[in-house]
């Protein structure tokens, strides 16, 4: 049984965010750019504006067309969210890279990477106009921002954070959302994330899972994480506040990745830990040989890892994160 859609948001190319009336939800589709008929390319904007005025808080998920954990989240905050009790203005783009999601890759054409564009180019090539646009027509309009990944094809991921912890109020963020594992990490260059921080937001990248599927607990998880934030940042009451477990400082992490082809075994899952020595992957060759194995340089939790069995030199193998406290950073 279906019902009758919904009529379409209007389009437009900027984000007016005092026009919205107190109180109310709305949908907008904003321009970015045109297709080869010239028929307009839109990102799809949930905007959820308090009783009260505040500030201006963005929730961004599918920089990458593959990863998909964070559209539910997205829907599920809105659906949450009572405006009644909200202080300021939340920002949800459920969809940022709308060609790769359309065509379900991770990546534009040509293979151009929307999460190393920033902060795009006025005049530039295709991906440089679209993440410019991005950054000009919404991310600049934020003074927040969490933006939801997943792993890559082939690989799996832990809930976890990637922040600047000597950021301070990234890290009270980091923390507030409560995920399995929070890394250190500064913001790479060509990243939402960074381009974000370059302008004065405070910004955390949340990695919920893996690709091209949807993980109930994981979502969840990243709701509540988010209503956290919200809370602790004063958009929200307190009462909102969900208890979740501490997670595990990480004050850096590292890839392992193989020196040989051939078939791969990754042995432990993402959040265990394993000491310097143990046994972490084992690449056996197409004959049923052992060619390599690779043992754990020092104590670690596992961040993320392939679940790939068909690796080459240079494939990903394991990351490897390296607790510590927040002072050591």
């Amino acid at each position: 049984m279906t019902g009758a859609l919904p009529a379409a948001p209007p389009e437009v190319d900027s984000l007016e965010l005092e026009d919205v009336p107190r109180g109310t939800k709305v949908r907008r589709l904003v321009r970015l750019s045109q297709d080869a008929l010239g028929r307009a390319l839109c990102i799809p904007v949930l905007i959820a504006r308090g009783m009260e005025d505040g500030q201006v808080f963005g929730v961004t998920a599918a920089v990458h067309g593959n990863e998909l954990n964070g559209i539910p989240v997205i829907h599920r905050l809105f659906k949450t969210l009572d405006c009644r009790r909200l202080r300021g203005t939340i920002v949800g783009v459920p969809i940022v890279n709308v060609p790769a999601y359309v065509f379900q890759t991770r990546t534009l054409k040509e293979g151009m990477d929307l999460n190393r564009l920033m902060p795009g180019k006025e005049d530039g090539h295709v991906g440089q106009i679209y993440a410019y646009r991005l950054r000009t027509r919404l991310i600049e309009r934020l003074e927040y921002l969490v933006d939801l990944h997943t792993a890559s094809f082939g690989r799996v991921n832990s809930l976890y954070v990637r922040a600047n912890l000597s950021h301070p109020l990234a890290r009270k963020m980091a923390i507030w959302q409560g995920p399995e594992i929070v890394v250190h990490n500064e913001a790479g260059d060509g990243t939402v994330r960074g381009a974000a921080m370059d302008a004065g937001i405070p910004s955390i990248t949340v990695e919920v899972g893996d690709p091209q599927r949807f993980q109930r607990r994981l979502i969840r998880s990243s709701v509540s994480g988010i209503m956290n934030i919200l809370a602790g940042l004063d958009f929200l009451p307190h009462d909102e506040v969900h208890p979740t477990d501490e997670p595990v400082i990480c004050v850096r992490s590292r890839w392992y990745y193989a020196q040989h082809g051939g078939l791969l075994e990754v042995f432990p899952n993402v959040t265990d830990r394993v000491q310097r020595g143990d046994l972490v992957a084992r690449v056996t060759s197409v004959f049923g040989d052992t060619v390599a194995e690779y043992v754990a340089q020092e104590d670690g939790v596992v961040v993320g890892k392939s679940n790939n069995p068909v690796c080459e030199s240079g494939s990903r193998i394991v990351h490897l994160g390296y607790e510590g406290t927040l002072a050591e950073v």
